[in-house]
Parts: structure tokens; C-alpha cells; sequence
């Protein structure tokens, strides 16, 4: 019994000795540690959570909306909400306006975009997904830009390749001009009698408001030439999921 004693006694204070030691070294270490200059204010796992109270839908959830509805006339803006198209208006900047946006009012360049500078344009993914929904439940799909219309041009040709459209269901692009205080979409929107529209600027939503038609956004990329970006959601419209690619 009293060997025992002796043995406990004995692991006692070898793992008092040994804790006191590393407690001790901790401290030491604990003590000398400094921290790294502060950069930024920096963010909590609680901050990440408190995002802005936006209508977010996806692909998904805008089909189940329509399963009691007959098909129907939607209609989509194209650059920024299709089309990721900043390569040709950077390129044409560059070329006819270095220093500013009158570029957008040259005839040259939209003879260019039109016409040729598409084929640098990349098809956004959210855009194939929307139309391919669409187009499987006999939707009429209409593109109305507010490009500057041009004598010829190859956008239709191209959307209808990079967006997987049959020839028999691809309408001609709609071209609505950009007219400084008119939104020439409007017109265009009431006579086709679109159900919904989708794009990415706040004109496109204010349109689609003013013809009590569901307006649905489309996020703007974040390197997209046509700065600065719009406040998706501001309206409480409805704002496609993951639509920036």
C-alpha cells in the first residue's frame, strides 16, 4: 500500500513539474508574440452573414413560377445580360475615343460591333441557361438591345450559335437605339406583349415596371467596360442567382 503511495506521489509531481514547465514556456512564448500590423478592419463570421435582403431566384425557381402558365413572349437585353461583349466597346473605345465615351455615338463603331466585333463577345452561362429553360417550354424569345441600329448586322447569328437557339426559333435582334431621356425599349416590350424581361441595367427594370411585366435582373460582371455597376435589386426586383458569368 505504501509502495503505491510512493508511485502516485511520484507521477504527481513529475506531471506537475512537466506542466509547470510547458505553462511556463507558453507564457514565455505568449509573452514575446506580437502582432501583425492591422490593415484593414477586417470581418466576422456574423458580418458575413449579414448580406443585403435581396430577392434572389435561380434558374430553377423562375420554371416552377411559370408551371401553371401557358407559354408565353419573354424578351432579354443583350450585353451584360447574354453577352459578355466589354472585348469589342474596350477595343472601340480605344480606337475611336480614347479619352472619353463619344465612341458610343461614332456610326463607325456600331458598324464594327455589329458586324464583326461580336465574335470576341463570350455567351454568359446564366443567358444559355435562361433561353434553353425558355425554349423547352415554348416560350417566343426576343433579344431588344439598346444598341444603335446599323444597316447590316451579325448579332442574331451570333446569338443564335453561342446560346444553342434552333434557326425556326431565333427572331431577328431588335435594335432600340440609345436616345438620351427615352427608353425606346418600352415600344418594342408592349408590342411583342412580353410577359417577362430580363437584363442588367436599371433602365431594364424601370421599363419592364412601367409595363407592370416582370423585370428580372441579370448581374453585371465586375469587369465589364460599362462602369460604374448597377445596384442589382434596388427595386425588389427579382435577381438571378450566380448571373455575373
Amino acid at each position: 500500500m505504501r509502495k503505491m503511495t510512493s508511485t502516485s506521489s511520484a507521477i504527481v509531481l513529475v506531471f506537475g513539474l512537466t506542466f509547470g514547465l510547458t505553462f511556463g514556456l507558453n507564457s514565455m512564448a505568449q509573452a514575446k508574440m506580437t502582432m501583425p500590423e492591422q490593415v484593414s478592419s477586417g470581418v466576422t463570421a456574423v458580418d458575413l452573414a449579414q448580406r443585403q435582403a435581396i430577392h434572389w431566384v435561380s434558374v430553377e425557381q423562375i420554371e416552377k413560377s411559370l408551371q401553371s402558365q401557358p407559354p408565353m413572349a419573354v424578351g432579354f437585353d443583350i450585353d451584360d445580360t447574354v453577352l459578355f461583349s466589354s472585348p469589342g466597346f474596350y477595343r472601340g473605345k480605344l480606337e475611336y475615343s480614347p479619352d472619353d465615351n463619344s465612341y458610343l455615338k461614332n456610326p463607325e463603331f456600331w458598324e464594327k460591333m455589329n458586324n464583326e466585333w461580336d465574335k470576341f463577345s463570350m455567351p454568359k452561362q446564366i443567358g444559355i441557361e435562361l433561353v434553353q429553360m425558355h425554349l423547352k417550354r415554348g416560350d417566343d424569345v426576343y433579344f431588344i438591345t439598346g444598341r444603335t441600329k446599323t444597316k447590316t448586322e451579325t448579332v442574331t447569328k451570333y446569338l443564335q450559335e453561342d446560346l444553342n437557339i434552333p434557326e425556326n426559333k431565333m427572331n431577328p435582334v431588335i435594335f432600340a437605339g440609345d436616345e438620351p431621356g427615352k427608353n425606346n425599349k418600352i415600344s418594342w416590350m408592349n408590342d411583342h406583349k412580353l410577359k417577362i424581361y430580363y437584363g442588367d441595367a436599371d433602365a431594364d427594370i424601370a421599363a419592364a415596371r412601367e409595363l407592370n411585366i416582370r423585370g428580372i435582373r441579370i448581374l453585371r460582371a465586375s469587369n465589364s467596360s460599362y462602369q460604374p455597376l448597377p445596384k442589382a435589386g434596388r427595386f425588389g426586383e427579382e435577381v438571378v442567382i450566380k448571373s455575373e458569368y
